[in-house]
């Protein structure tokens, strides 16, 4: 029995309990040192623009992908899809369609305020990135399910759901030793019809990955963090 008639066939949902199969015991010390461990490696992640266009292998992606799979969601009910591109063709299909977006952006589209907000990263309309990363992929939002027998189901949390599982991701391509670049053209409505996905799924973003360029730069701006006073209050 499959996934979808384990969980969304509309007469069969149970509810059972399992043994939490992977559980951690960690001291006290060897967890403060992991906590530390992770930031250490986390902080050396920057957004990259200037890719090299050499091969990474596809079972490394899917693997990240995986990770993604991992993450919790409202009911359980996995709001998301992933499109992962290679295709040289299919690149360029987006990024001509994407770069025609973000030159209407540019052009006063964004507004004054959030064009402004952008220069300190230097972005402009042409996403050249777009082609040459090696891989492409594409998140996209379920709005709604289907239940074995046709009928739709709502989703919940899916912003948030979607978004905790785009971090998994993007955590788990800096552990692999890839760059990212996540990429919001709007609208994004072109790459439902370009990657023949349902009108149920919202296309949130595309996330280029590969390796950083020998020549690649980071703006300044973008490695100023908010200090940990100014994100955390303590009760």
């Amino acid at each position: 029995m499959n996934w979808r008639a384990l969980m969304f066939y509309r007469n069969e949902m149970k509810y059972e309990l399992l043994d939490i199969p992977d559980r951690m015991a960690l001291s006290k010390d060897q967890m403060l040192h992991q906590s530390k461990v992770f930031y250490d490696r986390m902080k050396t992640r920057h957004s990259v623009r200037d890719f090299k266009s050499d091969f990474i292998a596809e079972e490394i992606i899917k693997n990240c992908i995986r990770t993604a799979g991992t993450a919790p969601s409202g009911a359980n009910h996995q709001p998301w899809y992933f499109v992962a591109i290679s295709d040289a063709e299919f690149k360029q299909q987006v990024r001509v369609a994407a770069e025609e977006e973000e030159k209407k952006f540019y052009e006063g589209g964004g507004g004054d305020e959030w064009i402004k907000a952008l220069e300190p990263l230097g972005t402009g309309a042409e996403k050249p990135y777009l082609t040459v990363a090696p891989w492409l992929i594409v998140v996209f939002a379920q709005r709604w399910g289907e239940f074995n027998d046709g009928t739709r189901f709502k989703n919940y949390y899916v912003p948030e759901s979607v978004g905790i599982a785009t971090g998994f991701l993007i955590s788990a391509l800096h552990h692999a030793g890839l760059v990212a670049l996540t990429h919001t053209p709007n609208p994004m409505k072109f790459l439902n019809k370009l990657l023949l996905r349902p009108s149920s799924e919202k296309p949130v973003m595309i996330i280029a990955v590969g390796y950083a360029d020998k020549a690649a730069k980071v703006p300044r701006a973008a490695k100023i963090k908010k200090p940990l006073e100014d994100i955390l209050t303590v009760f």
